[in-house]
C-alpha cells in the first residue's frame, strides 16, 4: 500500500478515535494507562487541546474492568496527570506569555487564548474548576493563570479541586455505570451527550454576552 492510500485510513482512524474513545482505548492495548495518562496531562494545559478529554475518561472509567485497569489506580492516574499538566501550563503562560499564540494559527489561536483569559478574569481561580469542564478552556485557563500572575498557592489549591473533580468525578461516574447494559449499548450516543453537556457552559456564556452587549452597547 502505498503513502497517499495509507494517509486517509490513518486519517479515518483517528477520526473514529475522537468519535468512539472506546475504539481508542482497545486499540491501545497494554499501554491503554499511559495512553489515557499522555492524553490527559497534555489536554490539561500543554498546548494542545485537540484530544477526547471527557469522554476519555468517562469511558476508561466505564470500560476499567475490562481494560484491565484498576480504578484506584486509573482514578489516581488520571487526577495526577490533570494536575501535573495543568501546572505545566501556569509556567508556561508565566514564562512565554502571549508569544506562543497568533491571530492565524491553527491550534495556538490568540482568539482562543483570549476566551480562556477572560473567562479567567470573570471567575478567578474558580474558573480551573469549571473550566475542567469545558473543551479548549480546560487547556488554556491554567496558561491564562500564568499569564495573569495569579498566586501559585492559590493556583495550586483550585488546581487539585478542580482535578479532582473532574478526573476523579468523570471516571467513578463511568465506573458506577459500568454495570448498566442500556450504557454499553448506547456509548456513543452517551459520549455525543457528554460532550454537548460539556459544552453548554461555554455556549451559555456567549449568549450571556451577547446579550449583556445588546443591552449595552458602550460596554
Amino acid at each position: 500500500m502505498d503513502a497517499a492510500a495509507a494517509d486517509p485510513i490513518w486519517f479515518e482512524t483517528i477520526l473514529e478515535w475522537f468519535k468512539n474513545p472506546e475504539t481508542l482505548l482497545l486499540a491501545l492495548g497494554q499501554w491503554v494507562l499511559a495512553g489515557v495518562a499522555a492524553i490527559v496531562f497534555i489536554e490539561s494545559g500543554v498546548l494542545f487541546p485537540v484530544l477526547p478529554g471527557d469522554s476519555l475518561v468517562f469511558s476508561a472509567g466505564l470500560l476499567h474492568t475490562q481494560l484491565g485497569l484498576s480504578l484506584i489506580v486509573l482514578v489516581a492516574t488520571i487526577v495526577v496527570c490533570a494536575l501535573a499538566g495543568s501546572e505545566v501550563g501556569y509556567w508556561i503562560g508565566a514564562k512565554f506569555g502571549r508569544n506562543l499564540f497568533s491571530d492565524d494559527a491553527r491550534i495556538l489561536k490568540t482568539e482562543h487564548l483570549v476566551q480562556a483569559e477572560n473567562f479567567f478574569a470573570r471567575y478567578g481561580g474558580r474558573s480551573l474548576v469549571m473550566g475542567r469542564f469545558v473543551p479548549f478552556v480546560r487547556t488554556f485557563v491554567p496558561i491564562a493563570a500564568g499569564i495573569a500572575g495569579y498566586n501559585h498557592a492559590s493556583f495550586l489549591l483550585w488546581n487539585l479541586v478542580g482535578a479532582v473533580a473532574w478526573g476523579g468525578g468523570l471516571t467513578l461516574l463511568g465506573s458506577l455505570l459500568g454495570g448498566v447494559s442500556f450504557i454499553h449499548d448506547n456509548l456513543s450516543a452517551i459520549i455525543l451527550v457528554i460532550v454537548f453537556v460539556s459544552l453548554l457552559p461555554m455556549v451559555i456564556e456567549y449568549f450571556l454576552h451577547k446579550r449583556r452587549n445588546a443591552k449595552n452597547p458602550e460596554a
